[in-house]
């Protein structure tokens, strides 16, 4: 398969269309987990549909003092790596395609949920994030769109946008695709150093630790669903391990939900440690949220949530998360 690139939209919507065009969404400067955005999208257009790659470097997301002037710029790569993946085309619009006349007057507002961590963070970011979207969706008329669950905020908030708005587009989540130390795939990797890379690592193992300890929780509240009420189940969760909180049944069944605080704590312990290495860490936030808001959950939360962190390490500012369920059905 040969990759066609493409600058405007004109040249986009003259392409004979036959089945489902799925698009995927980038900044360029792509890698692997672009790459399984990608064949996911290959999957999704199946073999008669057609598969878009957008690059471009969106202007109105970078706030004042972020590295627009800085981020990678790498087309012809993205090209090899979008053609190897299965792209049909590559759309590589211009600041003067995508914006006309300049800076839009008229913009997507992200509202409430845009104004949580990463928009608390970086003011603006989500207006600009959206208003792209809402454009590149437009420009490329898409049936499917697909966006990685590593940026959860963002994926959460173009599902609700594309909802609110009604689009009549699908909107498709993907895994983080990660390396083998564990660290999310990311752009910005290549600007750390590598001691800056090892401090960094403290993300995704926050995470881990993090959904290490809701593991455990979970099962010591299906083992609790398990044993009757009675002397024996008290028996069986001290032989967990967990004895003195075994002991009274009733508040192990009762504090079970309340895992939330457990996973935070898991989670921060390993975040403070590396705050104290050379080079360190600095936390932007750790955060245990409902998807649906982004609003932080309460200890009797059930239900899906993320569990979020966003940290500095030397200049490079990174994002990772996890999803979680708490409270699993009786």
């Amino acid at each position: 398969m040969t990759t066609t690139m493409l600058r405007t939209a004109g040249e986009l919507h003259a392409r004979p269309r036959a089945g489902r065009r799925a698009v995927v969404m980038t900044m360029g400067a792509l890698h692997e987990g672009h790459a399984a955005l990608v064949r996911t999208a290959r999957e999704i257009a199946g073999p008669e549909g057609e598969v878009v790659v957008t690059v471009f470097v969106n202007p109105l997301q970078f706030g004042a003092g972020e590295d627009l002037d800085r981020y990678p710029r790498t087309l012809d790569a993205d090209v090899k790596i979008a053609e190897e993946a299965g792209a049909d085309v590559v759309f590589a619009p211009s600041v003067d395609e995508v914006y006309p006349g300049g800076e839009p007057q008229v913009r997507v507002s992200a509202g409430p949920m845009g104004e949580r961590l990463e928009g608390a963070s970086r003011p603006g970011h989500f207006d600009g994030m959206l208003t792209v979207v809402a454009k590149l969706l437009h420009l490329t008329r898409p049936d499917a769109a697909l966006y990685g669950q590593k940026d959860a905020q963002q994926l959460a908030l173009i599902r609700r946008m594309v909802r609110d708005l009604d689009f009549g587009i699908d909107i498709v989540g993907v895994p983080t695709v990660r390396e083998d130390d564990g660290l999310a795939l990311s752009s910005r990797n290549r600007y750390l150093s590598p001691a800056e890379r090892r401090t960094a690592l403290a993300l995704s193992q926050a995470l881990f630790a993090g959904r290490d300890r809701h593991a455990a929780q979970e099962a010591l509240r299906a083992r609790a669903r398990e044993v009757p009420a009675t002397h024996a189940r008290a028996e069986a969760l001290s032989a967990l391990g967990e004895s003195r909180a075994a002991a009274d049944t009733h508040a192990v069944a009762k504090a079970a939900p309340g895992s939330v605080a457990a996973v935070r704590t898991a989670a921060r312990t390993v975040l403070d440690e590396a705050a104290r290495t050379t080079p360190p860490l600095t936390l932007d936030y750790l955060a245990l949220v409902d998807p649906s808001d982004f609003g932080d959950i309460d200890d009797d939360f059930t239900g899906e949530a993320v569990l979020a962190v966003a940290a500095r390490v030397g200049t490079t500012r990174l994002i990772d998360n996890l999803p979680l369920t708490f409270g699993a059905a009786s």
